[in-house]
């Protein structure tokens, strides 16, 4: 935002003014003065006049009335811009309202209290009421149809200033003596408000203004400061609200006698004098204040800051006015903006309770890159292409960025040299560093005071730049920091600029006034000393924006007041009327950007608010090539040599096809691919060819195809879109014309389409190109994005073996978890293993093994195991013993049974259960036998291979399992719980003795069931079979038991008591079978259907158990009584 005069209005006769007040709503202006002077003009603005887009519109005077009706001297004017109504005060105390009536203004109220002067008049926001104050503390309170609402006496002061709060609830009465005093809207006291700003002031103060932005145009964000009071002493404070503990402390260093709020609330503007420091009289000025102006440009990006009512942040915004894009960032409280290159450092707090600050390197797209945390204010922020500098008022640090971009070598040498150095370095103001020391990182620098503050820093690649508030510039050098040399000056910079080559140095005041400074040249002073650094004589005034060009040391662009000037060796080009913020000066054109447009809706940049201007020579060569012709601009331009103009000239040669002069041209400005483009050119023989080249050259394709397609080159036309990468308008060529040649192309054409959907994740239209394009790979990915899986399976079987594309499409079925098409495309590649590892991937492991069984694989015992171990991780034993069944490792499966069958038994589960149980783990234990004869089948050959391969096999299987007990007995447990079993059956139908013959057996089983239980059903089946001896000896054997707890025993022992005092502990009948159990030649088979011994030589032989049946007793029996496999 820049400000500047624009026009002064002269009071006849010199009568002097006393009060000036304006109605911001219709632009009306109302001064008083002695005499009785009162006066109200208006400012019309012109804004409907298209050209003065972006410029600060010129104002003509439309009414100038002489107001008659105060004698005295008019001391107050204020205006009610709700109702139009002008209230003024005279120094008798007289009131009049003024009111509009077709276009003039009429008296239409007097009052007069005969008492006291009016000090200040204040209407409330809505123009409501009006709180009229008195020099002798009286009050009062008026509607603004004239009624008194409230008077009020305030006794022993002597009041100044009123103002309304926004709301209306709340006056602000401003005391002679300085001080502010708070009332509710009803005239009763508050309290007095405390006044930060005047700390540490003595002597008498008066209040210079109160104004209390009311808000009607919005605020410019939320929560802000809007209550601005003022002393004469210079010393401000901006509230939020009344008793807001942390206002903003500003001090303006001059007399001020007034200040008032713009009309939206943004800009604070404080009037009053100054003493210069170089006349004895004093200097009106008027200073103005805003938080705003943050802006910066990096490679074609605007960069501004402003702030939304609905965030507490700062947004910033990347505006990208080549492609017309914007990214926005949040930023909690910005300090700064300062961009180069391609590259933009945000200054920001870290954080409201911490003194700590943040500099961000960003690139122009707002990405963060590389924080830098400081603890030092960076009030003035400079960067250069390896360097970003922070100065506070005191110190400044340095730091040296990297960023991944290309450098020249002279630039890495640099680099290399400060590296060394170290990235961070901080130097305080009055210090002298040499720049041989290394700098260090040292905060305690930062802290010393000093009496000549900072106010301006700029930097180049090798050059710093420090101004100091007493007019002192110090150089020093860069990348080294070593003050080279210091320079006296009597104006304060506000802003410095250095030109491309440090030669010179542009020194911008807080007022507007530019001076130039020469850094190098040497000249004799006064006293004849030679020193070095001259004043140039250019002086400029109401400067408020200036670029060196990037190019040229001697040129720069200035803004002074709306025009823009170009200086060429300090002479000024003709003004371009303008009022946009230059962002870059470049090859003889300004680019700049119309900001306070921008910052009206700043959501929404438009185009329209860059503009490009021309420097004057390129505007005269351009004429004259295009007026006179290519001979006399040549010859313009060799006497005014640039390389901009020599492109400028080389680009007209071209177009009417004057090769020598373009390729002369081309080669003055360095253009290697000009005069290549030119050597092309000159090696074509027809002349429409060269034309539709040069159209090519210049952007035009639109037209170098036509005229291509007009010489029916429809390959050149082809050729040129392919270069473009338009890919749609290639397809649409090749459609139009015929030839075989073009398949490979048009699945080329199809296939760049295809991406281009791609890229833009439309992967329908993608689909549909890639088939055209017959791109598997693309098609495949566009399948797995769609989820269309049954595309991928079609694609699986439409390609060939071992195509290198099938185990990517299995992986994308494996990480879906589609395992049997996973499996199917890692087998159509040839990779087994691959599938395999898919399976146990996604938990198949019945596939996995059946997969590795039929491929051979060595390693299936491993993923067995692999496997059964995470089955038994999750307490799936079953699930374990199946799995080692189907794939046909039947010892393991067996070894597991065992194992479930012994922890059921010893749980105490149903014995019908664990016997099932035992049965299946000795039926395992069968087919492993099997299994191992087969396998020795297969071994041996020859006559008697049957007996010798199952005793090989037999031995084999003796070398396996020589530890293991099972497989020497299979059967033992399940012929324990049959016996188990049947003994009670027997013994609950009644059959008591072959009950008692059947518990007779279990007393070889005690390994397996607990002895307690066998003696227990023995003791029973012989006390009811009447054999009280086998059931003394079965008593004895429980009472003789070490599991048995004491009190166990001794129940046992009462029931032999019992029993035995009534029965004589002798069998009754001497079983005539107990001498064939007792001797004979080794034990008797026993019948597994009744538990008898056989005796017979005609028995039935199960086949799968081997355990014997009586011959008389198998006839009643379907299925063999233990295994239950059927009797065949």
């Amino acid at each position: 935002m820049f400000f500047y005069l624009s026009k002064k209005i002269s009071i006849p006769n010199n009568v002097k003014l006393k009060c000036i007040s304006w109605n911001k709503d219709q632009g009306f202006i109302a001064c008083g003065g002695e005499d009785g002077l009162l006066k109200v003009l208006k400012l019309e603005t012109q804004t409907d006049d298209a050209k003065l887009k972006g410029l600060a519109a010129p104002s003509n005077l439309s009414m100038n009335q002489t107001l008659e009706g105060h004698s005295g001297s008019v001391q107050v004017v204020t205006w009610n811009e709700q109702y139009q109504k002008l209230t003024t005060s005279d120094q008798n105390g007289l009131i009049i309202v003024w009111m509009l009536y077709k276009g003039s203004w009429y008296e239409e109220m007097i009052n007069n209290r005969n008492k006291s002067v009016v000090r200040s008049m204040s209407w409330n926001a809505d123009g409501q009421k009006i709180c009229i104050v008195y020099e002798d503390g009286a009050v009062i309170v008026g509607s603004v149809d004239g009624n008194r609402i409230w008077g009020k006496d305030l006794k022993g002061v002597q009041l100044c200033h009123v103002a309304w709060s926004s709301d209306s609830k709340i006056l602000l009465f401003g005391m002679a003596n300085g001080e502010i005093h708070i009332y509710d809207n009803q005239g009763n006291f508050i309290m007095k408000m405390k006044l930060k700003c005047l700390v540490n002031v003595t002597g008498a103060i008066s209040i210079a203004g109160i104004h209390w932005y009311h808000g009607t145009e919005g605020y410019v964000e939320p929560d802000c400061p809007c209550l601005a009071i003022c002393f004469d002493n210079g010393r401000c404070q901006i509230m939020k609200h009344e008793n807001d503990q942390n206002p903003v402390l500003i001090d303006t260093g001059m007399y001020v006698v007034s200040i008032q709020w713009n009309q939206t609330g943004s800009v604070l503007a404080v009037a009053g004098s100054q003493k210069a420091v170089t006349q004895d009289k004093d200097v009106n000025r008027v200073q103005f204040y805003t938080p705003f102006g943050e802006w910066g440009y990096c490679s074609n990006t605007v960069v501004y800051a402003y702030t939304r009512p609905d965030r507490p942040e700062y947004c910033v915004v990347f505006w990208d006015t080549k492609n017309n894009e914007k990214y926005v960032k949040y930023v909690k409280s910005i300090i700064s903006i300062t961009t180069c290159g391609d590259f933009c450092i945000l200054a920001t707090k870290a954080d409201e309770s911490h003194p700590q600050f943040v500099l961000v390197l960003c690139n122009s797209i707002g990405t963060p890159l590389d924080p830098k945390y400081i603890d030092i204010v960076p009030l003035f922020v400079a960067m250069t292409k390896t360097h970003v500098i922070a100065a506070s008022k005191e110190a400044f640090y340095i730091w040296q960025y990297r960023v991944a971009k290309k450098l020249t070598a002279l630039e890495i040498n640099q680099i290399t040299r400060s590296r060394k150095e170290g990235r961070e370095r901080i130097y305080h103001v009055d210090d002298t560093p040499s720049g041989s020391v290394d700098g260090v990182l040292d905060y305690s620098k930062a802290i010393q005071g000093t009496r000549d503050p900072i106010c301006a820093i700029t930097a180049s690649d090798k050059t710093l730049i420090v101004g100091r508030e007493s007019g002192t510039i110090q150089r020093y050098s860069l990348p080294n920091v070593g003050l080279i040399q210091k320079y006296s000056l009597n104006c304060r910079a506000y802003q410095l600029s250095l030109n491309c080559n440090s030669s010179r140095l542009a020194i911008m005041d807080i007022s507007g006034v530019l001076v130039f400074f020469d850094l190098d040249a040497r000249v004799t002073d006064s006293t004849g000393q030679q020193v070095v650094g001259e004043l140039l004589k250019l002086e400029r005034k109401d400067v408020w924006d200036m670029k060196w060009a990037k190019d040229n040391p001697d040129l720069f662009a200035m803004m002074e007041k709306t025009r823009m000037y170009v200086f060429r060796n300090l002479d000024p080009e003709e003004p371009i009327q303008t009022s946009g913020y230059i962002c870059n000066f470049e090859d003889l054109e300004i680019k700049s950007v119309l900001l306070d447009e921008i910052l009206k809706n700043p959501e929404h940049p438009n185009k329209d608010y860059i503009i490009n201007f021309e420097i004057r020579s390129l505007r005269d060569s351009r004429a004259l090539i295009e007026k006179v012709g290519i001979e006399d601009a040549s010859q313009f331009i060799e006497d005014n040599p640039h390389p901009r103009l020599w492109r400028l000239l080389a680009e007209a040669a071209l177009q009417k096809l004057d090769l020598p002069t373009a390729e002369q041209a081309f080669v003055r400005c360095k253009d290697y691919q000009g005069i290549k483009f030119v050597k092309r050119l000159g090696n074509l023989q027809s002349e429409s060819m060269k034309q539709a080249e040069v159209v090519a050259y210049f952007g035009r394709f639109e037209e170098a195809e036509r005229m291509y397609l007009d010489m029916d080159r429809r390959d050149l036309a082809i050729g040129l879109r392919l270069k473009l990468g338009d890919w749609f308008r290639v397809l649409q060529l090749l459609k139009t014309g015929s030839g075989d040649a073009d398949d490979s192309l048009l699945e080329q054409a199809h296939s760049a389409i295809g991406d281009y959907f791609a890229d833009r994740q439309k992967w329908l239209n993608a689909v549909q190109y890639y088939v055209q394009g017959r791109n598997q790979e693309r098609l495949a990915e566009c399948y797995f994005m769609l989820e269309d899986y049954e595309g991928l399976e079609n694609l699986v079987n439409s390609l060939p073996e071992n195509h290198k594309l099938l185990p990517e499409i299995a992986q994308m079925f494996q990480r879906v978890g589609m395992c049997e098409q996973a499996v199917t495309a890692f087998l159509k590649c040839n990779q087994p293993k691959a599938a395999v590892d898919t399976c146990i991937h996604l938990n198949q492991w019945n596939k996995a093994v059946e997969l590795a069984k039929s491929h051979n694989m060595k390693e299936i015992g491993s993923l067995l195991a692999r496997y059964a171990s995470h089955l038994l991780e999750k307490n799936k034993t079953l699930d374990a013993i199946e799995l080692y069944r189907k794939a046909s490792y039947f010892f393991d499966a067996a070894k597991l049974m065992f194992k479930i069958a012994d922890e059921e038994a010893k749980k105490g589960s149903k014995p019908l259960r664990v016997k099932k149980l035992y049965v299946l783990s000795a039926l395992l234990i069968e087919q492993y036998h099997e299994q191992m004869k087969s396998a020795q089948r297969g071994k041996v050959k020859g006559k008697n291979s049957e007996a010798t391969s199952a005793l090989a096999g037999l031995l084999e299987e003796e070398v396996l399992s020589t530890t293991s007990r099972f497989t020497d007995n299979a059967w033992r447990g399940a012929e324990a719980y049959h016996f188990f079993i049947l003994a009670q059956r027997q013994l609950y139908e009644g059959y008591v003795d072959t009950a008692l013959k059947t518990a007779l057996h279990l007393r070889d089983y005690e390994d397996i069931i607990p002895a307690v239980e066998i003696y227990s059903l023995l003791a029973l089946c012989a006390c009811a079979s009447r054999a009280f001896g086998t059931c003394s000896k079965a008593f004895i054997k429980l009472e003789s038991l070490e599991t048995l707890s004491s009190e166990q025993k001794q129940q046992y022992e009462d029931l032999a008591l019992e029993i035995f005092t009534k029965h004589n502990p002798k069998d009754n009948r001497k079983s005539e079978l107990d001498s064939l159990l007792e001797g004979g030649e080794g034990k008797l088979p026993t019948c597994v259907a009744t538990g008898s011994p056989i005796t017979e030589y005609q028995f039935w032989m199960c086949a799968v158990c081997k355990h014997c049946v009586l011959a008389q007793e198998i006839s009643n029996y379907n299925f063999c009584p233990l295994c239950h496999s059927s009797v065949g």
